[in-house]
């Protein structure tokens, strides 16, 4: 089988590029399409890998990260332009453009969502996120109007779509009127350790500081409580966040890997106050073995087990976090129940399903494929 996979753009360190990472690891002589390719921002791994870039490469500024928003309406362009012949299927992951690629009809063209564009579908969020100036509030808007049209369309020439969770799949459905089989993305238990007596005298948050994501409920709630924060992460929120931090909080921005380890081990319990499409760091926390407190929402009705691996809060308040904390106080979770929950979200829990539903759908477009053949003409 010859398999393509494209990505959006290859400029983070990030869950999104951990998933391309598992996906080459099933098919390593599989090229990785994408816009816009920064060895130095994302993982080194990706060195070792045959990366082919869209015209975008060239363009001064567009392969970093903090530039990209500027070249937004290039995107469209950039991943219809990729030269992708000659492949059975091309797996395309991610979250903005890379469905839009253009494929054969030959080729079974498969979209591993792990959410329907956020600029298109959920702007005020987007444009909160982005942090634009005025100029850009009144230019953005023209500009995602045309953007949501493409997205729509490019949406209709997929073949079939895989949704990151039961969440994402109900977007799906809502914005593009698709079905999707459900995919849960993998988590890498083995980097994580539960170990015995943790010193559990601090809360944890771990996130990208972004304002949907509410760390700012955490810091409150903690601040009324006068009791231990780490808050792990970087993100246009991080001066803000730190202004709100009292004595009992810790803003530490980055922490290298080998420590984020230590952080989640010794944990009291990990905090997720905002709505997330998935959320990975509450699965790495069970991993560890520690309980997870998250708000009643999105990716973590899917993951965390009330009672069992962690408790929910129900308003997206500081009170109502304050009063799920009080609860912990009465609750107990078993380390070796929370880490073998984490173990169904493994790496090769995700690998072995995601070759299932290749070949599943792979089979299923050459049979429609080969159903549409000329038929000889009767002879007269």
């Amino acid at each position: 089988m010859r398999i393509a996979i494209v990505h959006d753009d290859l400029t983070q360190r990030g869950g999104a590029e951990r998933v391309v990472e598992a996906m080459h690891q099933l098919w390593p002589d599989a090229p990785i399409y994408t816009s816009i390719y920064d060895p130095a921002g994302t993982f080194s791994s990706f060195a070792q890998m045959d990366v082919r870039t869209s015209f975008m490469q060239k363009i001064p500024f567009a392969a970093r990260a903090k530039y990209s928003k500027l070249f937004l309406p290039l995107y469209p362009i950039a991943f219809e332009t990729l030269d992708l012949r000659g492949y059975d299927v091309v797996l395309s992951h991610g979250t903005r453009f890379s469905q839009g690629v253009l494929t054969s009809p030959e080729t079974c063209h498969i979209h591993y969502c792990h959410t329907p564009a956020r600029f298109a579908w959920r702007y005020y969020e987007y444009v909160e996120e982005g942090q634009f100036g005025r100029f850009a509030r009144i230019v953005l808007p023209i500009i995602i109007h045309h953007l949501r049209q493409w997205d729509q369309l490019a949406a209709q020439r997929i073949d079939c779509f895989f949704s990151n969770s039961y969440n994402i799949a109900r977007r799906v459905l809502k914005f593009y009127r698709r079905d999707s089989d459900i995919l849960y993305p993998p988590i890498d238990v083995m980097r994580f350790a539960v170990i015995d007596n943790p010193s559990s005298d601090y809360l944890l948050v771990v996130s990208r500081l972004l304002p949907y994501k509410r760390v700012d409920l955490a810091i409150e709630a903690c601040n009324q409580l006068k009791i231990r924060l780490k808050v792990v992460g970087s993100g246009p929120d991080l001066q803000r966040l730190k202004s709100l931090a009292g004595p009992t909080v810790e803003v530490l921005g980055r922490v290298p890997d080998g420590e984020v380890e230590g952080l989640f081990a010794n944990c009291r319990a990990f905090l997720f106050p905002g709505e997330e499409d998935f959320g990975i760091a509450p699965l790495e926390a069970m991993a560890a073995g520690r309980p997870v407190i998250a708000y009643r929402a999105g990716g973590a009705m899917e993951t965390v087990l009330e009672g069992d691996t962690g408790l929910f809060f129900s308003e997206p308040t500081a009170a109502s976090l304050v009063e799920a904390i009080g609860r912990l106080d009465h609750s107990t979770f078993v380390p070796e129940r929370l880490r073998a929950h984490a173990e169904t979200f493994s790496l090769e829990a995700f690998q072995k399903r995601l070759q299932m539903l290749v070949d599943l759908r792979l089979a299923e477009h050459r049979a429609r494929y080969d159903q549409i053949s000329p038929q000889p003409k009767r002879q007269l």
